[in-house]
Formats: C-alpha cells, sequence, structure tokens
C-alpha cells in the first residue's frame, strides 16, 4: 500500500509542477497595468484603456498667466478656459468620446482605439494607441453680419497616434506625434495659428514619487509653424476613486486642435495654472485575469 501511495505521489508531482509553470507564464503575459494614471495626461490623451462599458468623465480647466500676480491672484482672476469630456468604452479595445471647451465653444467627438498593450514578459515592449476626431467652433460672430464663417468654415480635426512605455514601476514615457488641420483658420478664433494644417510631436512622461502620486512633464513642440512649444510640469494624485491632475503648462488651449494652433506663452512667468478632475465609472462587470 505505501508503495502504491509512493508511485502515485510521483507520478502527480510533475503535472502538478507543470500546472503551476503554465498559470505563471500565463499570468506574465497579461498587459502592463497603469502605464499613466489616466486616459488623459496634462492636456495629451494617452495609451491608458478604460474597461469594456465604463465611461470616463474628465473636467479640466487652465487659468490665467502667472505673470499678473498677487492682484490677480496668479491668473485665477482672468477666468477659465474649461473642458467637459466624456468617453464611453464599447470594448476593451475601442472608445467613443464628446467634449465641450469654453475657448470659442468648441464641440469635439473623437475616437480612441488601442491596437495593442505592453506586456509583463516583455512579448511586446510598448503599447500602441491611436485616436482621432473633428470639432466645431459654435461662437457667435453677430459682430461680422456678411463674414461670419458657415459651418464648413467652422470645423477643425484632428489625429495622433500614442507608443508608450513603462520602463519600471516608476517610469513611464510616451510618444505623440500629433496632426490638426482647420478648414478656415480665421484671426478671430482664439488661435494664435494661421495655418490650415498642423503637426507637432508630443512627450509625456510620468515618474512614480508614491504609490498614488506621480511628477508629470509634457512637451509638445511644434514641427511646420513658428508658434511657441507647449511646455507642462504637473503632478498626478490618486484619491477616492478619482485622479487629481494639478499642473502648470504655458497654453491655455485645452481641445487637441487648439493645443498645436492655440499659441503658448514663456516658461516662468507665462505659466498658467491648470489641473483635471478625472474619475472613471465601471459600469459593466469586470473581465478577470486568468490564473
Amino acid at each position: 500500500m505505501t508503495r502504491l501511495l509512493l508511485l502515485l505521489f510521483i507520478g502527480m508531482f510533475p503535472m502538478t509542477l507543470f500546472a503551476q509553470l503554465e498559470r505563471k507564464l500565463e499570468n506574465e503575459n497579461q498587459p502592463v497595468e497603469l502605464i499613466f494614471h489616466a486616459p488623459r495626461h496634462i492636456n495629451l490623451l494617452t495609451v491608458e484603456p478604460l474597461s469594456k462599458k465604463s465611461m470616463h468623465f474628465a473636467i479640466m480647466h487652465t487659468f490665467g498667466t502667472l505673470d499678473g500676480g498677487i492682484e490677480n491672484l496668479f491668473g485665477l482672476d482672468n477666468g477659465a478656459n474649461i473642458q467637459f469630456s466624456f468617453e464611453f468604452a464599447l470594448s476593451e479595445k475601442l472608445s467613443l468620446a464628446a467634449s465641450r471647451s469654453s475657448r470659442d465653444k468648441v464641440y469635439n467627438v473623437f475616437g480612441r482605439y488601442h491596437i495593442f498593450q505592453q506586456t509583463q514578459n516583455g512579448n511586446l515592449p510598448f503599447s500602441l494607441s491611436v485616436a482621432g476626431g473633428g470639432g466645431v467652433n459654435t461662437s457667435s460672430y453677430d459682430f461680422l453680419p456678411e463674414s461670419a464663417p458657415n459651418f464648413g468654415e467652422r470645423m477643425s480635426y484632428f489625429g495622433q497616434v500614442m507608443l508608450a512605455r513603462k520602463f519600471s514601476p516608476k517610469i513611464a514615457v510616451q510618444v505623440t506625434p500629433m496632426m490638426a488641420y482647420f478648414t478656415d483658420p480665421r484671426p478671430v478664433y482664439q488661435i494664435e495659428g494661421t495655418e490650415n494644417f498642423y503637426l507637432a510631436l508630443g512627450f509625456s512622461g510620468k515618474y512614480k514619487v508614491t504609490d498614488r502620486s506621480s511628477l508629470t512633464l509634457q512637451f509638445i513642440p511644434n514641427l511646420n509653424t513658428d508658434l511657441r512649444n507647449n511646455f507642462g510640469i504637473g503632478w498626478d494624485v490618486e484619491a477616492g476613486g478619482h485622479v487629481f491632475q494639478m499642473y502648470f503648462v504655458t497654453s491655455q488651449a485645452l481641445n487637441e486642435q487648439y493645443l498645436l494652433a492655440g499659441g503658448n506663452g514663456t516658461i516662468g512667468d507665462e505659466f498658467r495654472l491648470g489641473f483635471n478632475v478625472n474619475r472613471i465609472f465601471a459600469t459593466g462587470k469586470k473581465k478577470r485575469n486568468k490564473e
């Protein structure tokens, strides 16, 4: 009887070991989580996906320049550009969104598609996503009775590719080639550019300081205009199901088209205070990772 039990144990041991090894390898092939804290990083969209049937709601603000001093409360008295954004995930890869920015009262609709995600075992060393959409300027131009822009002349479009990698538990970087197109970039619009087509290359960086907070960086150099480049530095904090993002940035623009054409101040005195509130609502069943 003892010999029989010993033989059964020896026969089962390789099977148990193989099952444990297989489970470990499958876990290591899971996507890397939280490359960034939220689907937005300062102003830019990120590769961070939403779970199916979940919704991302973001409120974004930028204020006046700091050079107003204490008299204008360092820009807070000068009014804010505010954007509300809603994004809904149709699947693990595809989400659709709508936003409204108070600057020129621009309504945007856009989509994000996550082509693939960085994996823990390194088989996919980075995440790749794309985004694109368009918007319309709905400001009233009644003071231009004979030359007010029509609907088609108010349109603008954007597209971007997001390539990101989490290099360590603390450091993540994203590179974002971007384009924007304005059907009619009139001087009356709240943009500084006068061209139809804009190209830029965005850079986003995150350095995790604590389990729930990170130092953040944004840099968006324009590639084909003489406009100043966008620069921002901030702090992300996760708290109570929200991600709060506080930052200093050189542009008041918030939607993607205006980030490229809206102009920027100089680093330092013409920094603007900004902050975002991100909230993700899970309306569907969360997909559990296999063990």
